[in-house]
C-alpha cells in the first residue's frame, strides 16, 4: 500500500506539545514492505501564515493540505491538533501520539501500521482520529 506520514516536529526533530500546523518543519516518512522510512525533511514555511490575523486559519490549513498532498502524504502524526483537524481529516488520517521521540513513533507505527491501513483502505474521506500512547484508540471526530 505504502502510507506515506508526516510528522510534524521542531528543529532537533522531537514533537511538541504544538499544533500540527505549528511545527518547525515535517518529516516525510514512507512505508516500504514491512519498515518505515525517512523520505525527506520539509520545513513548514505556513507557520506563521495568517497568524497574526486568525491562529488555525483556514488559508494557512488549506496551503498546509495542499503541500502535504503534493507529497503523497496519507497520514498526518502529531502531539496534539487544532481546529483545522475537521479540514484535515478529509484528506489524511490524523494520528496523535505521545511520545517525543521521533524514532519510538516509527516503531509505535510499525506495530499498529494494520489499524491505519484498514482506515485507508475502508475510507476515502472524513478519517477517524488515531490516539497512540501504550495501546491504539480510534475515534470519530465531532463535525
Amino acid at each position: 500500500m505504502g502510507l506515506h506520514f508526516a510528522f510534524a516536529v521542531n528543529n532537533n526533530n522531537q514533537f511538541e506539545k504544538k499544533h500540527f500546523g505549528d511545527a518547525d518543519k515535517y518529516l516525510i516518512f514512507k512505508q516500504e514492505s514491512d519498515k518505515i522510512v525517512l523520505l525527506s525533511e520539509e520545513f513548514n514555511h505556513f507557520k506563521m501564515m495568517d497568524e497574526e490575523l486568525e491562529h488555525g486559519s483556514k488559508k494557512k490549513g488549506n496551503a498546509i493540505i495542499e503541500f502535504l498532498k503534493n507529497k503523497r502524504v496519507s497520514c498526518l502524526v502529531a502531539k496534539q491538533f487544532g481546529k483545522n483537524l475537521k479540514m484535515v481529516n478529509k484528506h489524511f488520517i490524523p494520528v496523535i501520539v505521545s511520545s517525543e521521540q521521533h524514532e519510538e513513533v516509527v516503531q509505535i507505527l510499525n506495530h499498529h501500521i494494520h489499524w491505519i491501513e484498514d482506515e485507508k483502505k475502508s475510507s476515502t474521506s472524513n478519517y477517524k482520529l488515531f490516539t497512540i500512547k501504550s495501546g491504539i484508540l480510534k475515534s470519530s471526530i465531532k463535525k
